[in-house]
């Protein structure tokens, strides 16, 4: 657990061989095999999240892992409680009787035309506000990240989004505002939950990625000046679309550049993405792509301006091959 926390990631392997069939056969007692094949998943996935928190001098690691585990099951075993039963309906007579829930064409007219509303009002804001209020709302950004694209201030930013909102409220009618309050709320909600999905989907494929006896791990090593202890490491698979890069005693990267992970195959040189390291230095990247089914012929991690760049411009922090 001290290696995972501390960013090797090959230590989750025999956590997952020594404790995966015993914390199935847990949960299989009371759930089915489909929900216990998750409830494993999930404790890994947790494991591997959270490996910093666990504090050996508080207990093993095996009533720690057990704990997660029947907290998980136990959750599930209330979310299945909650779930209505279902009676049969073969030939419809139930549900012949339910009203249809689509709108009266009268109501999905005057919905349209309060939609029309708030379209017009939305186009009618100054371009600054109704870009700020489309990145937040729509784009389900915070209002740092809509700083940071807008390259304005944060208070600024904050400002063009509450004096939007305000105008907005002034322009429309009380039904259309409420339209607009349900409307991004749904949106950002909506959108904040699939992003949520696509991440845990990705993690569960990391995780399967990692736990493999097949995966190959591609250490790479400090570049020329740079500290010899500055390594990073890449997993991957043949076949799989999905890698692991993590990184190990990297220094901060200076004031306005970051740190850019880069794979090659032939002349083509691949973007990865951008990671900054935590105070001690390690920081993680789980990437998916066609490409990285394909083992790379190079690996890089360079330094590039903040806003990441679109080919390696940036010295060479670690590389493999080996940089030179």
């Amino acid at each position: 657990m001290q290696r995972l926390a501390a960013g090797g990631q090959e230590a989750l392997g025999p956590l997952y061989s020594r404790y995966a069939a015993r914390i199935f056969s847990m949960a299989s007692h009371t759930l089915d095999r489909a929900a216990a094949e998750e409830i494993v998943q999930d404790v890994f996935l947790s494991v591997w999240r959270n490996a910093g928190t666990f504090a050996p001098d508080r207990g093993a690691f095996r009533p720690w892992v057990f704990q997660i585990a029947h907290y998980r099951i136990l959750n599930e075993l209330r979310h299945k409680s909650r779930q209505p039963q279902i009676e049969p309906d073969p030939e419809g007579l139930r549900t012949a009787g339910l009203p249809d829930p689509a709108p009266h064409p009268d109501e999905a007219a005057g919905l349209e035309e309060e939609r029309a509303a708030v379209r017009k009002a939305l186009n009618a804001l100054p371009p600054a506000q109704r870009e700020a209020l489309n990145l937040a709302f729509f784009e389900d950004l915070t209002h740092e990240q809509v700083a940071a694209k807008l390259q304005v201030p944060l208070g600024t930013t904050k400002t063009r989004i509450r004096t939007g909102l305000q105008r907005l409220r002034v322009s429309l009618s009380p039904v259309a505002a409420a339209l607009m309050v349900a409307a991004i709320g749904l949106g950002g909600l909506g959108l904040r939950y699939v992003a949520d999905q696509r991440e845990r989907a990705l993690d569960a494929r990391a995780l399967a990625l990692l736990t493999s006896s097949e995966t190959v791990a591609i250490r790479l090593t400090a570049a020329p000046g740079v500290p010899a202890e500055v390594h990073a490491v890449y997993r991957g698979q043949a076949g799989m679309t999905v890698a692991v890069l993590t990184l190990d005693r990297f220094p901060p990267a200076p004031a306005g550049q970051t740190y850019q992970a880069w794979v090659r195959h032939g002349e083509q040189w691949t973007s990865l993405g951008t990671v900054r390291p935590d105070a001690r230095g390690n920081g993680r990247l789980i990437v998916e792509g066609p490409e990285l089914a394909v083992p790379p012929d190079a690996i890089e991690v360079t330094r590039e301006p903040s806003g990441g760049s679109p080919v390696p411009s940036g010295p060479v922090v670690v590389g493999a091959p080996p940089a030179r």
